[in-house]
Parts: structure tokens; C-alpha cells; sequence
């Protein structure tokens, strides 16, 4: 079933509550409210940053500096996660005005569970399985997976999800594409309690194994766990590479976001 302009307008307004304003803290970390700011506050290797904001041209730049001493006195990088549908309009050139660095921006991708397609065998290519992992090794095949599709150190993700799996693994699924003994896909999804939401993270494939239905595949597998614990709605934040997909499977663009990073 399509989504109509009313239903997205609804859906960001509750993306909005559940997952930024009411948003549950990640393992390890705090979630708090400083006068019109919520963020999460970790350790060096969590996520650290603004989740949201309600903000205007006359309080805009101290929230800023708030947050800049904040995260400052604790000597990590942090993030200013701006949506294109935050306030001031002006916001990213205050931003960058303060010295934060844009990110590529990513579309913020939304779905209703009942719509996807569930079943991950009928489109898994001849030779290729999907494996649970659970402990260690996996999340070393994981991060392995990370760096050589996206080119990028996948250190801080291992750490992050080995915290996860020992202190809440019941809100965190990963999974491996196994071609034999060769990984060649990983993703992984999130549970929110208390929200509507669970979220869909990695998804990075081998560029020798693409185009074969293993990313579609690794959605479905995903959507089937999230239908059996009664979550409403899949979320991504898409990259320019899976956007085109995401909405061939049925996916929404709600809005736009871009990691406004600061330090580091």
C-alpha cells in the first residue's frame, strides 16, 4: 500500500517523537533533554550527538555553543544530525559557521513492516546463506564486510556492536551473507523499544557479489524479525546507492539528513 502525502507528513511527525525528541538512549550511553536540545552522550567509541532540536534565529547560536563546550569538555567528536525539515532554515550555515564539517546527506526512509516482502530465501542468489551472528567472530566478519565495501575503518562500528551485544543483544540483530566461507554481505537492524520503529544499519556488499539481490534479500530477512516482535515501521537513513532499491521495495522518503560533525 502506498503512502500518501498525509501518512508521510504523519510518519515524520512520529519519527520526529519516538526516535529524536523521545529517542531510547543506545547501551552504554545517556539520552537528555538541555532546554531545546536532546542528545546522546557515550564514550569514545558510542555515538555522540544533538538528535534533535527546536530552535530559532534568536536561540539557535547558544544551543550551538552549548553543545560545542559540552561535548568539548568530554574530548570526543560529535554530531549534529540536521534533517532538512529543522528550524532555523538557516541552521546548516550556522553550523559550519561554528566550525562543524557536513556529511554526505542521506535520505531518512521509512516503510510499513506489513508491506515488505518477508521472505529472504526466494531472493537469495543459488550459493548464498544467511548466518546470525552472535558472538565475536561474527562481529569480526562484520566489521571485516564494512571496511571492504565501504572503504572505511569499521574499528569504532566493531567496538559499538560488541558493547551491544553484551550489555542489550536483544535489541540488535546482525547477519552475514555467506557465500561457502566467504562473507559477502553484513547488515544490521536495531530494535527501539517503547517506539513504532526498528532500523536498518549496513547492508554493505562485496562490489564482486552486487546486483545480485543479497541487499534486497538482507531486507527482507530483516523485515520478517521486526513483523514477529509487532514493529510497525522499518527506517533508513539511505545512502545515494540504496535509495533507488529501498523505494523499488516500497520504502518512503519522509526527509533528509546530514551528519554535521564537529572535531575529531
Amino acid at each position: 500500500m502506498d503512502l500518501d502525502h498525509e501518512d508521510l507528513t504523519a510518519l515524520l511527525a512520529l519519527y520526529d517523537r519516538r526516535m529524536r525528541l523521545g529517542a531510547p538512549a543506545d547501551p552504554g550511553t545517556r539520552v537528555e533533554r538541555s532546554g531545546p536540545v536532546v542528545r546522546q552522550t557515550g564514550g569514545a567509541d558510542d555515538w555522540n550527538g544533538v538528535l534533535w532540536s527546536d530552535l530559532a534565529e534568536d536561540t539557535a547560536d547558544a544551543a550551538i555553543a552549548e553543545q560545542v563546550r559540552h561535548f568539548g569538555s568530554l574530548g570526543d567528536e560529535f554530531e549534529w544530525k540536521l534533517y532538512a525539515h529543522d528550524r532555523p532554515a538557516d541552521l546548516a550555515a550556522r553550523l559550519r559557521a561554528a566550525g562543524f564539517v557536513p556529511e554526505p546527506a542521506e535520505a531518512l526512509m521509512v516503510a510499513r513492516v506489513e508491506d515488505l516482502a518477508t521472505d529472504s530465501d526466494a531472493l537469495l542468489p543459488e550459493g548464498v546463506r544467511l548466518v546470525p551472528v552472535t558472538d565475536p567472530a561474527g562481529v569480526d566478519l562484520v566489521a571485516q564486510v564494512h571496511e571492504q565495501a565501504f572503504g572505511t575503518s569499521a574499528a569504532r562500528l566493531r567496538s559499538r556492536m560488541l558493547s551491544h551485544l553484551a550489555e542489550d543483544p536483544g535489541t540488535l540483530s546482525l547477519v552475514l551473507a555467506m557465500a561457502g566461507d566467504l562473507p559477502v554481505c553484513a547488515a544490521r537492524m536495531e530494535f527501539h523499544p517503547g517506539t513504532e520503529f526498528a532500523s536498518l544499519w549496513g547492508g554493505g556488499t562485496l562490489p564482486a557479489w552486487r546486483g545480485r539481490g543479497i541487499y534486497r534479500a538482507l531486507v527482507a530477512h530483516r523485515a520478517r524479525l521486526a513483523a514477529e516482535r509487532g514493529y510497525g515501521y522499518l527506517q533508513v537513513d539511505a545512502a545515494d546507492t540504496s535509495r533507488p532499491i529501498l523505494l523499488r521495495l516500497g520504502f518512503a522518503q519522509l526527509s533528509t539528513t546530514t551528519p554535521y560533525v564537529y572535531g575529531g
